[in-house]
């Protein structure tokens, strides 16, 4: 499944660079272009929000202890898409205050270049922030992911540990079983040994007896 919300995230990079870069040339367009470019950055934006759609679908999919890294990322991704209606929106000012000027006649080429000026100028700074804020996220994210390793390892050298001290004990119970039982087998030869001696003794006894009487007779 992450794979999936993977595989939206690289679409809705690549889609939000596109229209970040349509976005700047818009007040740069002659009139005719930039009415279709105006009609394809509101077709792009769609899309884009579908994309953020699908990810906040998938995001709602993963189990909830692992969710806080991807509920963060879809925060960055709308709110960069928050962004870029911004911007949008401001271009489309632009856009349409140069289309009153042709129309009234009005040359306005210096108070358009100041526009976009201000408009590349804000465009930059927008771009610099929502690096910083993805740095940031990504920062975040890492110290997270480094933490839970951290207290993994511990509790794995933890378990370790205990596992080492029940291998001493076992080895120790062992060691005393087996003294126990070897003593109790050199013990039963023992008794094996004076049985079959007195045995020996006994059937001696009973032939000398044996032999006496005969004599005797």
């Amino acid at each position: 499944m992450s794979s999936d919300f993977e595989g939206y995230e690289q679409d809705f990079a690549v889609l939000t660079a596109e229209i970040t870069n349509k976005i700047a040339r818009v007040p740069r367009l002659p009139p005719d272009e930039k009415k279709q470019m105006v009609a394809n950055v509101e077709k792009q934006l769609e899309e884009a929000k579908e994309l953020l759609e699908q990810m906040d679908l998938e995001v709602r999919e993963i189990p909830p202890q692992s969710r806080g890294m991807y509920s963060s990322r879809m925060r960055s991704y709308k709110q960069e898409m928050g962004k870029l209606e911004t911007d949008f929106k401001r271009s489309r000012i632009a856009y349409s205050d140069e289309v009153r000027n042709e129309l009234l006649g009005d040359d306005g080429n210096s108070s358009e270049n100041q526009r976009a000026h201000l408009l590349d100028n804000t465009e930059r700074l927008e771009r610099s922030s929502r690096r910083l804020e993805a740095g940031y996220q990504i920062a975040v994210e890492t110290e997270q992911i480094g933490q839970e390793m951290l207290e993994n390892l511990s509790h794995d050298r933890e378990k370790i540990q205990r596992a080492r001290e029940r291998l001493r004990e076992t080895d120790a119970n062992l060691g005393k079983s087996s003294r126990v039982l070897t003593g109790m087998l050199r013990r039963i030869i023992q008794n094996r040994i004076l049985i079959v001696i007195l045995g020996i003794i006994l059937v001696i006894t009973i032939l000398t007896a044996i032999t006496f009487s005969v004599r005797g007779h």
